[in-house]
């Protein structure tokens, strides 16, 4: 973390020609179970991991905001009055839809002054980690020291979500910035998405040799585009028909209704969410019963769901799923929202090599892109770096 801060400041420096305020982090996430359940109010069970996002900030004495990356030769100029989510695109409406929200949820913009930011990043964008959460959290956290905005935590987790959705233009709902903000080592946040109650949950690898194997895929996703929000639209209609606000009001004893009122199709998106919201529950429970080699199962039938009833996988998720349980994981599932990005599998630190190789070599053997190894640990959220 300390290398990625000294780039972010070197970045800042060299882009602005003098030295930020601080430099701020918030992490990636990695989802251990409960897919696609955060837009329906359900539950979920993310954690934060120990790759981030990092931004280097210092106020100016206009109301001019620039905006730099490190994988960008660019430089966004735009006026604080300015800022409104018609007005953003592309990578820069990430950061700048932050500033928009935050607004938006009570901080008076009219008496800001204008900042100065580059940021850098270990999160591998694209790969289900929740990069765009990463810059989010990252940019509301430095902001409301440096705005000096007293916002709690939960608050910038809703200044997050309603910046993706209304300025990116990303139907996602509240779990990636809960995360990335909440997040604590060697634990996941249980979070019910209704109530936005939150539990952190001792997650006990560390103590059972059991590391998290991140398989990524290299098949890039979108969230914007239209696989994601046709399937939020599925469950809305899901709800809809079956007389209710939201699927959270079901459970998986309304399956056998809902199995006569609903089309084929949205029967099998509504049966994902309401079985999902139970392995969410059942892991917790098992975790803290049983301990963490006995989630396994769990996991993978999380994975089945989204292939078969969500229909969110793809061919490379589903052969690392595959072969990572068949080289003897405790468990493994695609994460994230699909479409691309990363799977997850759960598995004993002796057995690490044997399952990295076999994932290898079935990708190779399907004529797939080699994909991307390696393990996180859980980790604090969002924090000031220096």
């Amino acid at each position: 973390m300390s290398e990625l801060s000294s780039r972010a400041r070197a970045g800042f420096t060299e882009r602005f020609s003098r030295e930020p305020s601080g430099v701020w982090r918030a992490p990636g996430r990695v989802n251990l179970i409960g897919e696609h359940t955060d837009y329906n109010d359900g539950f979920v069970f993310p954690f934060a991991i120990d790759r981030s996002t990092v931004v280097a900030l210092a106020p100016r004495d206009d109301r001019t905001i620039q905006i730099t990356t490190a994988y960008t030769d660019d430089i966004v100029r735009i006026g604080l009055d300015d800022v409104t989510p018609a007005a953003l695109s592309g990578w820069s409406a990430y950061p700048l839809g932050v500033v928009w929200a935050l607004g938006e949820f009570g901080a008076d913009l009219a008496a800001a002054r204008g900042f100065d930011a580059h940021i850098d990043s270990d999160v591998p964008i694209g790969a289900g980690l929740s990069s765009s959460a990463a810059i989010e959290c990252a940019v509301s956290v430095a902001l409301t020291e440096v705005w000096d905005l007293g916002f709690d935590r939960e608050r910038l987790a809703r200044v997050g979500q309603l910046a993706e959705n209304k300025a990116v233009g990303a139907p996602t709902g509240i779990m990636d910035q809960s995360a990335s903000l909440l997040g604590r080592a060697d634990a996941a946040v249980f979070l019910d998405c209704r109530s936005l109650d939150a539990e952190v949950i001792p997650l006990g690898f560390d103590a059972a040799g059991l590391v998290l194997l991140i398989i990524n895929t290299r098949v890039s996703h979108a969230h914007a585009t239209g696989g994601y929000a046709d399937r939020r639209a599925s469950c809305e209609r899901g709800a809809r028909e079956m007389g209710v606000s939201s699927l959270r009001d079901l459970d998986v004893d309304d399956l056998d209704r809902a199995a006569q009122v609903l089309d084929e199709e949205t029967f099998r998106r509504v049966r994902h969410i309401l079985t999902e919201n139970q392995r969410v529950l059942d892991t917790v429970r098992t975790l803290r019963l049983e301990g963490p080699e006995a989630i396994g199962d769990l996991l993978t039938a999380s994975h089945v769901s989204m292939r078969d009833d969500f229909e969110i996988s793809v061919p490379e998720l589903d052969v690392a799923v595959e072969a990572a349980g068949a080289a003897g994981a405790v468990g493994a599932r695609m994460t994230g929202g699909g479409f691309g990005g990363a799977a997850i599998a759960l598995v004993r630190a002796s057995e690490l090599p044997v399952v990295a190789d076999a994932v290898t070599a079935a990708f190779a053997a399907r004529g797939f892109r080699e994909p991307e190894l390696f393990t996180v640990t859980a980790a604090d959220g969002a924090s000031r770096l220096d």
